[in-house]
């Protein structure tokens, strides 16, 4: 077995070794090899391209800007959260700032838990925990709008002074690639643009706001807001206009004169609200593809995510339940082989495989009938991780 991998290696040795995990990764895919050889690779390669006498362990890179990512738990949702959490390290590259919001009862949870996590995963990212919290209006009737807490992310420019940009994401969100990626985002934002999210639905004949909204809605479908990517420092110092004065009003000032005067229109809370903020301010609104938000609706009535057929999906959007009951065991068999990964086991053999073979059993349903959509970009993802694995150890030793 191991001269499968040892020969090539020894033919091939002036090679890139970023080429050459290339070959390694082809071929191991090709002919299904035991998930061990691939392992052994990174040790074979470490021999042959380091110098004599090099120190074995290189020095960490230098850090870089934190990317801060904001989260909202009540209730049920210290699992989910957890889970949202580690896929968010696993596969990140620059270090994160967790802002987590959650009640009281939950931060002691949270803590132990986080404290668990080995220390080559935790010296990734920071985290602060903040309780819940309302600067305007009623907290009860806030606390209360649509699922517990999750107005709570309005109140995120006022709250987090010192943050200049935030991803806020819903518990139920899986990242099946780095958070750099769509942090990108935010510099593709042109001057009056201050956040980002994707449209509820691709398909306006069968999406909810073209459908049922009785309020305005941003666009043709609306957006959804389990994923959404925000410069707070442009939307504390933007004037927004608005259907109740004429003149401006800042992002504070808004948030409870414009619930007040669609509480009894709005089905989806917050994100009703936020439509109808960016439905009279569309120039300040962002709108990534659908495969940064993908949710049962892009395939349990028929695929309707380009984006996703392309590229796969980006981030996971598990909304309506589905990672706890068995209406879409697709989107179930992803949550629950990220939330049993090991955290320092190999990520094929303890995720990427594992989750091919519960896709197996997921054939039945319409999203199942596209494992490519939800395996290529993880799949991609893992592969860069494994990339970086082998230039971060030799790359400094290799001539050019």
């Amino acid at each position: 077995a191991k001269s499968i991998i040892i020969i090539p290696i020894l033919q091939m040795r002036k090679q890139n070794p970023k080429d050459l995990l290339k070959i390694f990764w082809s071929f191991n895919v090709e002919k299904n090899l035991p998930h061990a050889h691939f392992s052994c690779l990174f040790f074979y390669l470490y021999l042959f391209f380091r110098r004599p006498g090099e120190q074995k362990h290189l020095k960490e890179l230098p850090s870089l800007q934190w990317m801060h990512l904001a989260v909202v738990a009540c209730g049920n949702r210290l699992e989910e959260t957890l889970i949202m959490l580690k896929s968010a390290v696993l596969f990140s590259y620059r270090k994160l700032k967790f802002h987590v919001f959650a009640e009281d009862s939950l931060k002691p949870e949270f803590e132990k838990k986080l404290r668990e996590w080995p220390s080559s995963y935790t010296k990734k990212f920071d985290y602060n925990i903040y309780p819940i919290a309302f600067s305007v209006g009623n907290a009860q009737e806030w606390k209360k709008l649509f699922k517990p807490c999750a107005a709570q992310r309005l109140f995120l420019p006022v709250i987090l002074k010192d943050v200049d940009s935030l991803l806020y994401v819903d518990t139920d969100v899986l990242f099946l690639r780095p958070i750099d990626d769509i942090w990108r985002f935010l510099k593709e934002f042109n001057s009056t643009q201050l956040a980002a999210m994707a449209p509820e639905h691709e398909i306006p004949k069968i999406g909810w706001y073209s459908r049922f909204a009785r309020h305005p809605y941003y666009g043709t479908t609306g957006v959804n807001s389990g994923v959404m990517l925000m410069n707070l420092t442009r939307i504390r110092n933007a004037q927004f206009k608005n259907s109740m004065i004429p003149t401006g009003l800042t992002w504070e000032e808004m948030l409870y004169p414009l619930y007040q005067k669609y509480k009894n229109y709005i089905t989806w809370g917050d994100q009703d609200l936020l439509n109808i903020i960016f439905y009279f301010n569309p120039e300040c609104l962002y709108v990534f593809p659908c495969q940064w938000n993908y949710r049962p609706d892009h395939c349990m009535y028929g695929s309707n995510c380009k984006g996703a057929e392309e590229e796969g999906i980006s981030v996971l959007h598990g909304n309506r339940g589905v990672y706890h009951d068995d209406k879409q065991p697709t989107f179930k068999a992803l949550y629950e082989v990220i939330r049993d990964f090991p955290f320092e086991d190999n990520l094929f053999q303890s995720l990427y495989y594992p989750l091919q073979s519960k896709f197996l059993d997921t054939v039945h349903t319409l999203c199942g009938r596209i494992p490519q959509v939800f395996l290529k970009q993880i799949e991609k993802t893992m592969k860069k991780v494994y990339e970086n694995r082998v230039i971060v150890h030799m790359g400094a030793n290799y001539r050019y």
